[in-house]
């Protein structure tokens, strides 16, 4: 049975299970899904190929993700390596020389994850990704549905909606339908569905029906993720975001006026190039207006053939220092919201390693024994080592 091995994104982790399933016949092949979102990034794709040569020495080794876009000519260097395949084609039977299988369900996870999206029609600055998934495409609505029926089958309570630029769902369909159409479609066509979580967004792609149903939709968890990047309006507009500051501070209060147990989860980037110390303390600051509890501190890493890597560029040893003080402005926000959801009930998703996941994403402690994939009610009393117990 071939191995997969995931890196990087939740999209990514999705077509993981595609191709674990899709590949699930052919022997002593190992496939590593690749990352390239930073140099970090491609240098733990390099450390994974190389893990994994040394455990399968006889497998055929094969890469395929955004790296095997962004840097192929360095991983095909690479002794480790058997073979490339490009992004786009990697569930495409044929780029595998395979019959196309029949998919079964995957049950890797107690959540489903649904890609619904792929690619990206945006420039950011610092950015690689369009060039290693394409310019932006989406499935439509009954091609999603198909695809939720499936995994509801398998009884799975949770889907989790991801995508490269996940709100820009739908523009290149017919009428250019926005996100909200989608997850209402999913919810009105699976009634029993109890949980429907959504991956990133772009704030400023929220259109109106999606964010009444952030708002107000119970079977919406209450937990939004933004593809933020910095608190700066001048590094914000360096990046080439299409939103500014208050932008994001306005969603975060209307939200949390319509909603008071959302939780905020955001992309930031320490020391972009030109970041000066009044960047960086913007950067920090708007981690406590917009109360995130969940933060992806990510240190800049200048990509080749990017417009961000021809400007100037902030030391190394600053960069970590920022990042380590953005993690740490994260870190007390989280303990400061942890503390406040003793003493609540919170329906939990039981996950394999016996924790679950709340509607906002907070990690609880499971008792002993409790079934994977249910939902059970928990008060949690107390945190352990960031887990509500």
């Amino acid at each position: 049975m071939a191995e997969v091995i995931s890196l990087g994104c939740r999209l990514n982790l999705s077509e993981s299970e595609d191709l674990r399933a899709m590949l699930a016949g052919e022997p002593d092949l190992v496939v590593i899904n690749s990352c390239a979102v930073t140099g970090e990034a491609v240098r733990q794709t390099r450390q994974a190929i190389r893990r994994a040569r040394r455990a399968r020495p006889e497998a055929r080794l094969i890469v395929t993700g955004c790296a095997a876009e962004v840097e192929r000519p360095g991983l095909a260097a690479m002794p480790e390596v058997d073979g490339l395949i490009a992004n786009p084609a990697k569930l495409d039977p044929r780029a595998w020389n395979i019959a196309p299988p029949q998919l079964a369900v995957r049950t890797q996870h107690t959540r489903a994850f649904i890609a619904v999206q792929n690619g990206c029609d945006h420039a950011c600055t610092f950015c690689v990704i369009p060039q290693g998934r394409g310019p932006s495409r989406s499935l439509d609505v009954s091609q999603v549905l198909r695809e939720v029926e499936r995994h509801l089958a398998s009884g799975v309570q949770e889907l989790v909606l991801t995508g490269v630029d996940l709100t820009s769902w739908g523009h290149d369909l017919p009428g250019q339908p926005g996100l909200g159409v989608l997850v209402a479609a999913i919810l009105d066509g699976f009634p029993a569905l109890p949980r429907v979580r959504l991956s990133s967004l772009d704030g400023i792609e929220i259109d109106p029906a999606l964010f009444d149903l952030l708002a107000h939709e119970p079977r919406v968890m209450p937990h939004v993720h933004l593809s933020l990047q910095h608190g700066d309006d001048l590094i914000l507009k360096r990046m080439k975001r299409r939103h500014l500051r208050g932008d994001a501070v306005d969603l975060v209060a209307r939200l949390k006026s319509a909603r008071p147990e959302v939780a905020i989860g955001a992309d930031l980037i320490a020391g972009f190039p030109t970041e000066d110390e009044a960047a960086h303390a913007a950067n920090l600051s708007i981690i406590r207006e917009l109360g995130i509890v969940h933060g992806h501190v990510f240190p800049y890493s200048a990509r080749a053939a990017t417009p961000a890597a021809r400007m100037p560029q902030v030391p190394p040893a600053e960069i970590k220092a920022r990042a380590a003080a953005l993690r740490q402005a994260v870190a007390a926000e989280r303990a400061s919201w942890l503390q406040s959801l003793l003493g609540q009930p919170h329906q939990v998703l039981a996950e394999r390693d016996g924790t679950g996941h709340a509607p906002n994403f907070a990690r609880v402690q499971l008792a002993p024994g409790t079934q994977a994939g249910t939902i059970v009610t928990i008060t949690p009393t107390r945190i352990v080592e960031g887990l509500l117990a």
